[in-house]
């Protein structure tokens, strides 16, 4: 039997009536959709777009349907079940929040760790605060615990995705009267034991200084230091972080391999803990640490072969490749001495980096700045910013790395350049509207030639949202980019 177009002003009026009140819709362009419940909880619905774009159900199947919806209705009014569907979360701060339904325990918790670790790095780092007493340890955790809390949300998400019930469910439940962000597991810990683990290294210092019967001179101190973080507990630096465990303070912590600027970080807080102020500077692709002292002609005296310089940051000050064996006790004092907040922004930055190198993979060479070459480039065929030519990228990694660009532009948000790479992180996620945002602030303060740059892109983006707009209401037509 052939099925024929039914408008929804001509469906009889019960029908009419129980479409609307099961949740069906009519919109001025003649689109209905509604949602029948039965024993799969399968979802179904009619869309009429006119004349070319058809898909109708004949209309017994209308008459039998609405008949079942009714029935469906009428019992569940009876049970007092009224409310049943997905629910769907609402739009947050976050732009992750927009994303994911809230419809399981686990789910809510994680979305609380998500806001209250931002909330608590935010505040962790706040101008207000001296730089002295901002703790890098709680900072570099409150990181963590939010990029974790964002991927065990979307394991969360994949399987209610996949109709598989969660075991934890009821465990997770039972938290959330607690700090959801302090009963964040960590690789088996929370923040709190996490912090007490480096008391733990801190404590076993100081027993390496008790059993050889030594005092508290500045080289032993340092010589013991080492000792328990790189013979004792083997930690070791990678030059390259081929792992997400190497770069977050409690994966180095656990498996004692990180980058330098983590292992720069651990020795810092270590030694704080024992009294010693550890400071550092970045030189070239190094962060180099060395202790705060009056003469820092002491710092390269040898000392059983070695300098204190040395004995602190290990073969990279006697690499000859290397910009920082080149230092000594004059250049050292020339260099800028760098701040807590600046040290968290290296983490960060090293975290961008690690994140888009995973997510462009696919991608061999793709730069943040590769979208805006052809727009710019006068002597080469203008191409179309579009959906069509968008290079394939791994989702997760990208909004881990714009989750990290986030941060970091809480540290420094006059920074034109970081808000150039988050505004192009964006819109390789097709956010272009947040795109535009940050790229047009980011014109107001980049240098003219950079500006220049962007403007071409930016109008085109304007038109790219101005395109996603319309497809979201429904318009199925073309809406072209000249």
């Amino acid at each position: 039997m052939m099925s024929s177009s039914l408008p929804f002003s001509s469906l009889p009026l019960a029908t009419r009536s129980s479409i609307i009140a099961t949740g069906g819709a009519s919109d001025s362009a003649g689109v209905i959709s509604f949602r029948t419940v039965s024993n799969r909880h399968s979802d179904c619905a009619l869309r009429c777009h006119g004349a070319t774009d058809v898909w109708c159900l004949p209309y017994e199947s209308w008459i039998n349907t609405s008949l079942t919806m009714m029935a469906t209705h009428r019992k569940r009014k009876r049970s007092g079940m009224n409310n049943y569907g997905a629910s769907v979360a609402t739009a947050s701060a976050s732009p992750l929040l927009s994303e994911v339904t809230r419809d399981s325990s686990s789910s809510d918790f994680y979305q609380k760790v998500l806001v209250s670790a931002r909330e608590k790095f935010t505040r962790e780092i706040s101008f207000r605060l001296k730089d002295k007493d901002i703790s890098l340890a709680k900072a570099l955790l409150y990181i963590a615990a939010e990029d974790e809390a964002f991927l065990a949300f979307n394991r969360e998400r994949d399987s209610h995705s996949l109709l598989n019930e969660r075991r934890d469910v009821q465990v997770m439940a039972n938290v959330h009267e607690r700090d959801c962000l302090e009963t964040m597991p960590l690789f088996g810990k929370n923040i709190s034991e996490w912090m007490n683990e480096l008391d733990a290294i801190a404590r076993e210092v100081e027993a390496e200084l008790v059993s050889r019967d030594i005092g508290c001179h500045l080289v032993e101190v340092l010589e013991a230091v080492n000792l328990v973080l790189f013979e004792s507990r083997g930690f070791k630096r990678l030059a390259v972080a081929v792992d997400s465990k190497c770069s977050y303070l409690h994966g180095v912590l656990s498996s004692g391999y990180g980058s330098a600027i983590l292992l720069s970080i651990i020795y810092m807080e270590v030694c704080r803990r024992l009294g010693l102020t550890i400071v550092g500077s970045r030189v070239g692709e190094d962060f180099l640490i060395w202790p705060q002292t009056e003469n820092p002609e002491e710092l390269f005296k040898a000392n059983s072969g070695r300098s204190l310089f040395a004995i602190v940051n290990g073969r990279c000050v006697e690499d000859p490749r290397s910009m920082a064996s080149d230092l000594n006790s004059n250049s050292l004092s020339d260099l800028d001495i760098a701040s807590n907040r600046d040290i968290i922004g290296i983490a960060l930055a090293n975290l961008i980096r690690f994140h888009w190198k995973r997510a462009s993979k696919m991608n061999h060479g793709l730069m943040l700045t590769s979208a805006l070459r052809p727009v710019h480039d006068a002597g080469k065929k203008l191409e179309k910013i579009d959906g069509s030519n968008h290079p394939l990228l791994r989702p997760q990694d990208l909004r881990l790395a714009i989750m990290a660009s986030e941060r970091l532009l809480i540290l420094q948000p006059h920074s034109w350049a970081l808000r150039r790479d988050h505004g192009m992180m964006l819109y390789y996620n097709r956010e272009y509207g947040e795109a535009v945002q940050e790229l047009s602030i980011c014109m107001a303060f980049a240098p003219e030639e950079e500006a220049a740059v962007l403007e071409p892109f930016v109008e085109r983006l304007h038109l790219l949202r101005l395109e996603a707009s319309w497809k979201s209401l429904g318009h199925s037509g073309q809406f072209s980019i000249l």
